[in-house]
């Protein structure tokens, strides 16, 4: 019988119990094949709130739990003495979700034994020109990488030319827990019972993710403004447009909440609180949208989903919602107009998104695609281990 190979991932995302599904779905998956353990940061200090490591009663890897430094500075943040013993172990294959150009992905490239296989996840939907030491960080670990993953096509139109990369590689997108993330007209009531919203069949235009500007919220603002048929709109999120955003609030008391205190288990049901989603990215210079957790997250909810066409948003709705050029707000206001007064679109677009997240997105089929990868790559010696 063929022994158990032995997987280690490591990612500072992990802190969130949520965001091991990967890992959990792959201890189950590859159960008799791979035995797989997640390092976690026991406390990350992050922009907005401090984040203890989650327990999850329901866990299936092994899960070792190490300090992190800097956490608030992600560019910066390096992990504990304590990761270093754990990689000392005799893995097969070491699966980074960090950066490769981060301080944290080039300490990782730096404490691999020589011989262990080390594959990086990487989410640079732009060709970047980093400054040193970041680009030096960059060169290093990827020189010292065996393979790497992407989660979209964008990322890999960035990366496939780039010096370092031409590397065994697999575009394998971001998933989603279809048991978690559901269509549920119950919690969407109680939500909408919460905002003072349950007394009205006026359609409500959700938007979740940062409050800042590259997410498009000034151009939402200005669409909203130009609509001639009844709104509601929910924002779901923080950053430093929420002072704008309550300012212009005041503007239409009844038609705008914003929440800012929503923790990521409670995101499903604010989800189902929303007719439409909205995700009006807008391209900068140093920045496009990555993939859109939230994108799947509301197609999962049965939620219509309307993007702007910056980065990977095109990619990730496809057929399964309506893309808008991102810089025209008449599009725009026609795209929201059609679907929050046409009842049967949003109803065919909420089959094509559940379709989709349960054909391409759920982490069953993810995990699987990771341990398919891990297998070719072990099993052809891409590595080129005995």
């Amino acid at each position: 019988m063929p022994r158990t190979r032995k997987l280690l991932s490591i990612g500072h995302s992990y802190v969130v119990a949520l965001n091991r599904r990967l890992v959990n779905e792959m201890a189950l998956l590859g159960k008799g094949k791979w035995d797989v353990t997640a390092v976690a940061p026991s406390i990350m200090h992050g922009d907005l709130r401090t984040l203890k490591l989650e327990s999850d009663p329901k866990e299936i890897c092994r899960l070792e739990k190490v300090p992190v430094y800097n956490s608030g500075r992600i560019h910066f943040m390096t992990y504990g003495w304590r990761l270093k013993e754990i990689m000392q172990q005799p893995w097969d294959l070491v699966h980074c979700w960090e950066e490769p150009y981060i301080l944290a992905g080039a300490q990782l490239a730096w404490w691999m034994p020589q011989e262990s296989p080390l594959v990086y996840r990487t989410a640079q939907s732009k060709s970047k020109r980093y400054i040193p030491p970041f680009n030096w960080i960059e060169q290093y670990s990827m020189n010292r990488a065996s393979a790497w993953i992407c989660s979209g096509q964008t990322v890999y139109d960035a990366l496939r030319d780039r010096s370092g990369y031409a590397k065994p590689m697999r575009l394998i997108p971001l998933g989603v827990d279809p048991k978690h993330f559901y269509p549920s007209p119950e919690s969407g009531k109680r939500i909408r019972q919460i905002l003072n919203w349950d007394d009205t069949d006026v359609p409500i235009i959700g938007y979740l993710g940062r409050l800042v500007p590259e997410k498009g919220l000034t151009l939402l603002m200005n669409v909203l403004e130009r609509l001639e048929v009844p709104w509601r709109v929910l924002f779901v999120g923080t950053g430093e447009m929420e002072r704008e955003l309550q300012n212009w609030s005041k503007l239409h008391p009844n038609q705008v909440r914003i929440c800012t205190d929503v923790r990521h288990n409670e995101v499903a049901q604010y989800l189902n609180a929303m007719d439409v989603l909205v995700a009006p990215s807008q391209t900068k210079k140093n920045w496009r949208e990555q993939f859109g957790r939230m994108l799947i997250e509301g197609l999962a909810c049965g939620v219509p989903v309307i993007g702007s066409d910056s980065g990977e948003i095109p990619y990730v709705i496809g057929q399964a919602g309506v893309v808008v050029g991102e810089k025209d707000e008449s599009a725009w206001v026609g795209a929201i107009s059609e679907l929050i007064t046409n009842p049967a679109k949003r109803e065919e677009l909420r089959e094509r998104g559940l379709e989709k997240v349960h054909t391409e997105f759920s982490w069953e089929i993810v995990a699987r695609k990771y341990l398919d990868f891990f297998d070719e790559l072990v099993e052809t010696n891409t590595f080129g281990r005995k």
